[in-house]
């Protein structure tokens, strides 16, 4: 029997979050068991934001519509809807919508999201 060369997700894993925001990991550590990258769907509502973290895995992150603050080793840069960046691991980040309307995106993770390589500090 020949191994298909393709995966199609159709039941993407949602991540249980207590913050309101919606994470849909598509291929993954959760998902799909793969280590070597992760994609996921995200909506962050508004005025939602997470701790600074320092993360051990590459990871850009496409934002569809909204927008996006990240501060990244002290530099605060804002990824509008149609813009996308690329975040190097070992970067000291954190990830935040300060603003009145929802931000869309996806984010790609290489190697995969990790909840135990993301280092995120405690408030």
């Amino acid at each position: 029997m020949n191994e298909k060369k393709y995966l199609k997700q159709t039941k993407p894993f949602r991540v249980p979050t207590t913050d309101g925001k919606l994470i849909e990991e598509h291929f993954g550590l959760a998902s799909t068991h793969t280590g070597g990258f992760s994609v996921a769907h995200m909506v962050a509502p508004p005025h939602w934001g997470e701790p600074h973290q320092t993360p051990e895995f590459d990871e850009i992150t496409i934002v569809l519509r909204g927008r996006k603050l990240i501060e990244i080793d002290g530099e605060e840069v804002v990824v509008e809807a149609g813009e996308s960046i690329l975040i190097k691991a070992g970067a000291r980040i954190r990830y935040s919508n300060p603003y009145n309307e929802e931000t869309e995106y996806w984010s790609v993770c290489v190697p995969a999201f990790d909840i135990s390589s993301v280092h995120r500090e405690e408030e």
